[in-house]
């Protein structure tokens, strides 16, 4: 960094807490100037001494200290901060951001902030996946708060694995130093435009560690975002559960389901385009069981009843509100792959498609290569394979053309 930030640490009461040591050493050791609020939880898991010993700082825990409150002291420290860290958040404290509450320290801080904020969660799987997780996410998603995480894996309780684990400190250094990134003017064909890409999987719970999914990597859609960002657009990527590095320059909001990642799409309106490259799952179950649902004796399977999931492509496509000045589907095909684009561009109200082969001996699927169709109005164009980055460059470029053309044709 080229030069040093204040970031205020708010550190929640998990076993993860232990991670933020690191984070400190990391953060000092770029320039940055930390302070940190300890939860009364996080006291069970990392010791005020420790966290003030690395951040060379007095470690506030009290939202009724006589001698920090004698001027304000939680305003103080709201206003104080380029950006403000929660790491890692719990279930908890992400249900008291929520609400709105005020009643301790931490949560006092985060009401009265005017800065961003960036929330690293960290829980049981069945404590993120419950509905009540889900909805505090998406409001805190709505009030503009950002997300990184939580990681896939194995959790401290044996036996117990899925979306929960704090993400690792270098990912959340790169992040944190991406939301401190100045705002500086950007130049290129897609400067002072807004681009929302959606990227990845979504992943639609069964029970606490069984889901239903499509398969992809978010290799593409990443990709895209990146290209957009490259030419000067302010990019949200709104992305489901994926393995990558966030691309530089691009504000990230992470989902799990199409039902999140429908809602993060309209809270990310209006914006100049749409490229919709996430590989949503058709279907979710009605109801997901609240328990981890177990063999019977008899050895027959269980029955799901399936619902249809939103289509976020079609829903903004043909919205009569905010719908963006060009809007691009993804159609992943093992069969009549041109026939079904197609029919796709007109049965979604799309004004393109990009249509590939996922068959298994394309190699395309998860692969670092792709092979597409632009189908448009005008008719289909198909591309000789080349890498992702490559061809999102190139869908980039056609877009912003595709921009400009309309723009003057207004004028």
């Amino acid at each position: 960094m080229s030069s040093a930030k204040r970031i205020l640490l708010i550190i929640g009461g998990g076993i993860a807490a232990y991670k933020c040591l690191e984070l400190i050493r990391r953060l000092k050791e770029r320039g940055h100037h930390v302070r940190a609020i300890m939860t009364k939880a996080a006291h069970h898991f990392v010791t005020p001494l420790s966290v003030g010993a690395l951040t060379n700082e007095r470690v506030f825990t009290d939202l009724f200290d006589l001698d920090d409150e004698h001027d304000i002291g939680h305003i103080r420290l709201a206003r104080d901060a380029d950006l403000i860290v929660v790491a890692p958040a719990t279930a908890d404290l992400i249900a008291r951001m929520a609400g709105g509450h005020a009643d301790d320290l931490a949560t006092a801080v985060l009401l009265a902030t005017d800065k961003t904020v960036l929330v690293a969660p960290a829980m049981n799987p069945r404590m993120w996946l419950n509905p009540a997780t889900r909805r505090n996410v998406t409001q805190l998603r709505l009030d503009g708060i950002r997300f990184i995480g939580p990681a896939d894996g194995e959790m401290a309780e044996r036996g117990e694995a899925g979306p929960g684990r704090l993400v690792e400190v270098p990912e959340l250094v790169t992040t944190i130093e991406a939301a401190l990134a100045p705002a500086t003017a950007k130049c290129g064909p897609l400067a002072g435009r807004h681009v929302i890409v959606t990227s990845g999987p979504t992943h639609e719970p069964i029970d606490p560690v069984r889901y239903l999914a499509n398969r992809s990597s978010g290799k593409q859609g990443h990709e895209l975002a990146a290209a957009a960002a490259h030419v000067g657009a302010r990019v949200t990527l709104i992305t489901g559960p994926v393995s990558l590095p966030e691309p530089a320059g691009v504000h990230v909001v992470r989902v799990v389901t199409a039902s999140e990642m429908l809602e993060a799409v309209k809270a990310s309106l209006p914006a100049d385009m749409a490229v919709f490259a996430a590989a949503v799952a058709d279907w979710r179950t009605a109801k997901p069981n609240a328990e981890k649902i177990k063999k019977s004796t008899s050895g027959t399977p269980p029955m799901l009843n399936l619902i249809e999931n939103p289509d976020i492509l079609k829903t903004i496509a043909q919205s009569a509100k905010d719908r963006p000045k060009l809007v691009i589907g993804f159609a992943a095909e093992t069969l009549d792959v041109l026939a079904h684009a197609k029919k796709k561009l007109k049965s979604k109200g799309a004004d393109w498609i990009v249509a590939n082969d996922v068959s298994p001996a394309t190699g395309i699927m998860g692969g670092d290569n792709n092979a597409i169709h632009l189908i448009t109005g005008a008719g289909i164009e198909s591309w000789p394979e080349m890498s992702k980055a490559d061809v999102a460059r190139k869908i980039i470029e056609r877009a912003a053309e595709q921009l400009t053309a309309k723009r003057t044709a207004a004028e």
